[in-house]
């Protein structure tokens, strides 16, 4: 083996024919970065998902959702808003749990954080500290697949956090799963991606910078003002 002197990435550019972006900001960053890659190999491909329709017999979906809600002693007469997945630093733990606690008191809708990571330590303390505090929010490590797929379809709204001192933008897989089940998303990320803004000029989402707390307490109530049904409907 020998060094030719470029690195690795550098070298897979320098090795391929088209250059796949998650979105317009990746490849922009990409060209910024990058001046010796031609602009005509770089495109947008984003992830993506085959939809399969699930079909319901009469009820069906309404029983499942009061199912997996009872199941996981969530409400089940009111919206929603979920997040799944890794709790870690990228994902700016402090302000989540700050948002969570400055909308605990919240009688108009709910909470669920489910996922594990190096950071969910620091989120189960402040739930486990204000457990006899009526709070309107749930936190759980992980759930088995079916009941995670089954937990998201039965909710409202999907949240997406980020945290704000990232300068590449990231696009969050978890998107997918959001949208996969027709939810509009919640966005508290960096200023630097670009998901909360593609979200917001398709009509499936709303963005605020992951900072301040009056931006996303604002957002929730902008959401929960908003047609939900007929956002998540929108094509994405």
């Amino acid at each position: 083996m020998y060094s030719t002197g470029i690195s690795e990435e550098k070298a897979l550019y320098e090795a391929s024919d088209y250059i796949g972006c998650m979105s317009p900001a990746n490849v922009e960053f990409l060209l910024k970065h990058n001046p010796e890659v031609e602009a005509l190999r770089v495109e947008v491909a984003p992830n993506s998902i085959e939809l399969r329709e699930i079909k319901y017999e009469d009820g069906q979906a309404k029983a499942e959702r009061y199912y997996i809600r009872k199941k996981y002693d969530l409400p089940t007469d009111k919206p929603i808003f979920i997040y799944g997945g890794n709790l870690g630093k990228p994902q700016g733990i402090d302000y989540l749990v700050k948002c969570l606690d400055a909308n605990k008191k919240r009688t108009d809708c709910y909470f669920v954080v489910g996922g594990s990571g190096t950071e969910y330590a620091r989120l189960k303390e402040w739930y486990d500290l204000n457990l006899n505090d009526n709070l309107n929010v749930k936190v759980m490590k992980g759930l088995p697949k079916a009941d995670y797929d089954l937990l998201v379809r039965s909710c409202d709204v999907g949240m997406i956090f980020l945290d704000h001192r990232f300068t590449i933008p990231n696009y969050p897989s978890r998107l997918l799963s959001y949208l996969e089940y027709k939810m509009p998303v919640l966005c508290a990320t960096d200023v630097n991606i670009d998901i909360g803004k593609i979200a917001e000029e398709n009509g499936y989402g709303y963005w605020c910078e992951s900072v301040k707390l009056e931006d996303f307490t604002a957002l929730v109530d902008k959401m929960l003002a908003s047609d939900m049904k007929a956002m998540g409907d929108r094509p994405s």
